[in-house]
């Protein structure tokens, strides 16, 4: 037994995993943070191979433009007012633009930006000695645009040369080191805001992943609930996302099954009672008869006699003509009693009364008894005993589940002797409650055992006549349980007596 708990342990350990492998939270945050990560890696390798030439492409556009602004205001002779110097220095200082313009006949400087020496031997090395075709970016009649490397300081630069329209030399030229420096400034920088992003994602990705993931798992454990015929769940979500109206489906599911099953089962049970229904009516009118003549036998004997008794005037003082009407109001209550319970459990037995199958609580049901027989349970001086218990819901017909319960419970108070405790236990074992009523005091004759639950059957004649008792009543639960297809029955201690009957749970 202990190995097969542990191998269950261990399934239900290996099931749980499986659930979290599979579970929808986790492959939401997973797709979320890879997505992410992905998305930032993405960047970075754009930024590191695209990026360099997008800025080249931004620049040689910038020399084109400045190319244009000196061409137009060397022509109109403003390339040396002040006003141009202000505008071209913005172009520049914008774009890292180095700036030369010279007098293509006497080699006079006529513009420059920063030492005109170094630059002017680069554009006459460019003129006189021609430039590397595989170094070439553009070339056009009137301007060429290549990269080259410094021969001192071996920085590459990207230079734009040739002749303006006025005959000028002109040659404009930028750092290729700046470009590279913010493209690594930018990788650096997109890494580090990349990791904040991520960290940041994923703290949000886990909270949003938990919000939605909640109500999804309160759903699945409605279902798990649900499997297991208990509609007590329900969803309590209060937003108006399509998961609530799914939970309200559910609600509205749960509510359609167990009323689903109740009729089921109440169907179940007239089925179940028509199949032995016909075979037992005869012998039943035949018993029934036999017994109700028997029965009915002496309480009318007794009442004949007394009222010939009271009209030949055997006794004429008030007190013998009293005691004379009680005896007959006493037997003709005791008939009507008789009566009733005949009727009763005729209908029961031939199957007339239907038996509603309902979903209730019975420690409520038994509790609430117990508490409406609280005057007679003083009255007897008894103790009884019965622990809280919290609901408890079955299947079963409610009106007549309460009226095996006060049999039982009227026969333990009526029967209760030594210390006078009746003691009351609900107990739930494989998908049933047994109910027991135990009463201290003398056993039930081993002999008797079989005979209790006949119609007018009486273990001790003397003391049921007392109490007014007439022996159907053991046969009324016995045709209300047998109705319900549940098991019933008694067990007898040294120190009194056991009764109990059994209902499916829901």
């Amino acid at each position: 037994m202990r190995k097969n708990k542990k191998y269950g342990k261990e399934a239900t350990k290996r099931q749980d995993f499986e659930n979290m492998k599979y579970s929808m939270k986790r492959q939401f945050a997973f797709i979320f943070i890879t997505l992410i990560t992905g998305t930032l890696l993405l960047c970075l390798i754009l930024n590191s191979t695209l990026l360099g030439t997008y800025y080249i492409n931004k620049k040689q556009n910038a020399l084109v433009s400045a190319y244009y602004s000196i061409n137009a205001a060397s022509s109109a002779g403003d390339i040396t007012s002040e006003e141009y110097d202000i505008e071209l220095k913005k172009i520049c200082d914008k774009y890292n633009i180095q700036v030369l313009v010279v007098d293509g006949e006497s080699e006079a400087v006529k513009y420059s930006m920063n030492d005109p020496k170094i630059v002017l031997k680069q554009l006459l090395d460019n003129i006189f000695l021609g430039v590397d075709e595989d170094r070439l970016l553009l070339s056009t009649d009137n301007y060429k645009m290549q990269v080259i490397q410094d021969y001192k300081t071996q920085t590459e630069y990207i230079e734009m040369w040739g002749m303006l329209d006025n005959g000028y030399l002109f040659m404009l030229r930028s750092a290729l080191e700046g470009i590279r420096e913010s493209v690594s400034i930018s990788n650096h920088f997109l890494a580090y805001v990349g990791l904040i992003a991520v960290l940041v994602s994923v703290f949000l990705v886990i909270w949003v992943s938990n919000r939605v993931a909640k109500p999804i798992l309160e759903l699945a454990n409605i279902s798990e609930r649900m499997k297991h015929l208990d509609f007590e769940a329900k969803y309590t979500g209060k937003d108006k996302t399509e998961i609530a109206i799914l939970g309200n489906n559910i609600n509205e599911m749960s509510e359609a099954l167990e009323k689903t099953i109740s009729e089921l089962r109440t169907a179940n049970n007239e089925l179940l009672k028509d199949i032995e229904r016909k075979d037992k009516v005869d012998e039943m009118r035949r018993e029934f008869l036999s017994n109700v003549s028997h029965e009915l036998k002496t309480p009318i004997a007794l009442i004949q006699g007394y009222a010939e008794g009271l009209k030949e005037g055997i006794n004429d003082d008030e007190e013998s003509r009293e005691f004379y009407c009680d005896v007959i109001m006493d037997e003709a209550s005791r008939m009507n009693a008789l009566v009733k319970n005949l009727l009763t459990l005729n209908q029961l037995e031939a199957g007339n009364d239907i038996v509603n199958m309902e979903r209730f609580d019975v420690a409520a049901l038994v509790k609430n008894y117990i508490a409406s027989a609280d005057i007679l349970i003083r009255q007897k001086e008894i103790s009884v005993r019965m622990e809280e218990h919290d609901p408890i819901y079955v299947w079963g017909d409610e009106f007549r589940v309460e009226e095996v319960f006060m049999n039982y419970f009227t026969n333990a108070i009526n029967y209760a002797r030594n210390e006078k405790i009746i003691d009351i236990k609900m107990v739930r074992t494989d998908g049933k409650v047994r109910i027991s009523v135990f009463n201290t005091g003398s056993p039930i004759p081993q002999e008797s055992l079989t005979h209790l639950w006949e119609k007018f059957y009486k273990v001790d004649q003397a003391r049921t006549r007392e109490y007014g008792g007439s022996g159907i009543g053991l046969s009324i639960v016995k045709a209300v349980m047998e109705s319900m297809n549940q098991q019933y029955g008694v067990i007898n201690y040294d120190n009194g007596v056991e009764f109990w009957f059994e209902l499916d749970m829901a």
